[in-house]
């Protein structure tokens, strides 16, 4: 039997011992009408198989069929360990796109929208321990209708900068035993300037009673305790700790010389039995803004970024192993960038990880292409805080911005656009007080005290460019078409000196694999010879780095993804360039660090 796809433990963030990955055959049928309910699909055995936790448009699921499938069904038998005896067994999908809906013993126990973010269902009363119970999922996917798809087709085929589309499951399906009372996700926030965690530790307890509970906290450092706390629980279910690091012990976790500690926590019932434990992990890091700088720890560092829309030709948008993850930071940091926009997905919570691990900068973003801007934006702001949640302990994360490229004038009358933008602009707010957050990413800045404004700009002439981009430091910024200048629309409201950065640029089409009729693109007019590419690469990277009032900026792209050729590596990762030469070109101390 050929090894379990995607076995690695897929929420690195809070760790329970006890755990099943369900990832590997299932059956499988589509479903092209959306009528599996009524034909009894949930009922009866499926015609085909799928490999999860790849979609059926991969080919690593075994189906490859990349035609529009309004909805997908899968089955699955699972003998639920026996030595989880006297515990309840929690279901979980890391994600699944976009309507999902599952049974467990014919018994609905979940449903969720939403393409990236996990949901789970506790199987009290339905399965338990020693049990072997069916699971069967329905994901409706109609591919043509308004919904946040990130790059996802709405054709048939690719076209311009959309690829391939993901139905269904995606990220790892998998179960594992709580207690009747057990942690939730923790919420971990580090405090720089008084080297300490605060840590709240929300407890879930349907039908039980947390009086009478305990909960242990504890940092290590080098495997060693350096600090701990415990609280008597009384009626509140989200105990918070402040935890001191002792000075001796402060390490800060800083991009490219990253330092974790370990968390663990442990909730203990009133006969002093251990009934959850979990393992995190953190890095003290903070994230401020000084005038046009952006400080982590205090120091100013020049963001240099590249964008990473995280696609691989054989599982779409799943990696198709852990090392893949690794893979894409360590080429990306080999070329001399220390950070990336994670732009259109919400990535796997292993990539973060990594990030994590690695000291490698990440801007959390929201595949919000495809929705439907002019409806209540109720819908997409619920997703949006699923991945600020899901997320929010990263330290390897500096930033949030939850829409990308918006384009509307603003008028005398509130739009549709205006509500979502604020919507999601204080969503994350709310979330998050700890990190700058950024309206809107190119276009419309619709927020007027959003935390940071950029531009993307894919002008390929760095003397234009560098005219272009001269003034940041005298408040006039460049702003997309439609913003102003000689275009008498206007996009976005007042720049208002606010830390600032271009964060698109570059994306010059480079194919060296081109056939005489290669219909792939990129941006602008394409370098006749590679020592043009390194040319105007080194040069549009100076002209910001250059720039005492731009505190970093990102480039288009990391890999070419299907036809858009204009990745720094090639889709399958193999270099198109001397990485040395590009990383040469932006490893020079950039004017704001001066």
């Amino acid at each position: 039997m050929p090894p379990t796809p995607r076995n690695e433990y897929p929420r690195p963030q809070m760790v329970r011992r006890d755990w099943l990955c369900l990832n590997g055959p299932w059956q499988f049928e589509i479903d092209p009408g959306d009528s599996g309910l009524e034909r009894g699909l949930k009922d009866r055995p499926l015609k085909d198989q799928i490999v999860v936790p790849f979609c059926p448009e991969s080919s690593l699921s075994g189906i490859g069929n990349v035609d529009f499938m309004n909805a997908v069904w899968y089955r699955r038998e699972v003998t639920i360990p026996s030595e989880w005896k006297d515990r309840d067994v929690l279901l979980h999908f890391q994600a699944c796109d976009q309507d999902t809906t599952v049974w467990v013993n014919g018994i609905e126990v979940v449903r969720h929208r939403g393409a990236w973010t996990p949901f789970s269902a506790s199987l009290k009363g339905i399965a338990g321990p020693g049990d072997t119970c069916t699971i069967v999922v329905r994901a409706r996917d109609p591919g043509r209708t308004p919904s946040a798809a990130g790059k996802q087709s709405g054709r048939y085929e690719n076209y311009s900068c959309f690829y391939v589309r993901t139905t269904g499951i995606w990220q790892t399906v998998w179960m594992e035993p709580v207690s009747a009372v057990h942690f939730s996700r923790p919420r971990i926030t580090p405090n720089v300037e008084f080297s300490r965690f605060d840590i709240v530790t929300p407890l879930t307890a349907p039908g039980a009673s947390v009086v009478g509970h305990t909960v242990r906290v504890r940092v290590l450092k080098d495997a060693r305790v350096i600090v701990q706390a415990e609280s008597a629980v009384g009626t509140d279910f989200y105990p918070a700790f402040s935890l001191t690091i002792p000075k001796e012990h402060v390490v800060l976790w800083e991009p490219g010389k990253p330092f974790l500690y370990d968390l663990e926590m442990e909730l203990v019932d009133a006969s002093g039995c251990v009934v959850d434990r979990i393992q995190s992990y953190s890095g003290l890091r903070s994230v401020a803004i000084d005038g046009k700088r952006v400080l982590i720890n205090g120091r100013s560092v020049f963001q240099r970024l590249v964008l990473d829309q995280g696609y691989y030709p054989d599982g779409i948008l799943t990696a198709p192993t852990d090392q893949a993850l690794v893979d894409d930071i360590r080429l990306s940091m080999e070329a001399g960038f220390n950070g990336a926009r994670l732009h259109q997905k919400v990535f796997e919570e292993r990539f973060l990880y990594h990030a994590d691990r690695m000291g490698y900068l990440c801007w959390g973003e929201f595949g919000d292409w495809g929705i439907d801007r002019t409806a209540v934006p109720s819908t997409y702001v619920a997703q949006w805080l699923e991945t600020l949640h899901r997320d929010y302990n990263h330290p390897c994360i500096i930033g949030w911005c939850g829409l990308n490229e918006t384009a509307e004038t603003i008028t005398d009358r509130i739009s549709g656009l205006d509500d979502l933008t604020r919507a999601f602009f204080l969503a994350a707010k709310a979330i998050d007080t700890t990190r700058p957050v950024l309206d809107a990413s190119g276009y419309s800045h619709r927020v007027l005290e959003t935390d940071i404004y950029d531009c993307h700009d894919y002008d390929q002439d760095p003397v234009t460019f560098r005219e272009r981009h001269i003034r940041t430091a005298e408040n006039q910024v460049f702003q997309n078409p439609g913003s102003g200048g000689d275009n008498p629309q206007v996009w976005s409201v007042p720049y208002r000196g606010q830390p600032y950065f271009v964060s698109e640029f570059g994306g010059a089409l480079w194919n060296p694999d081109a056939s005489p009729n290669d219909a792939s693109w990129g941006y602008g007019n394409r370098p006749k010879t590679i020592e043009e590419f390194y040319d105007r690469f080194e040069k549009l990277c100076g002209v910001l780095l250059e720039n005492p009032a731009h505190f970093g900026y990102c480039y288009t792209q990391l890999t070419d993804v299907f036809q858009e050729k204009n990745g720094l590596y090639r889709f399958d990762r193999s270099p198109k360039f001397d990485v040395k030469r590009l990383r040469n070109a932006q490893t020079r101390p950039a004017a704001i660090e001066r």
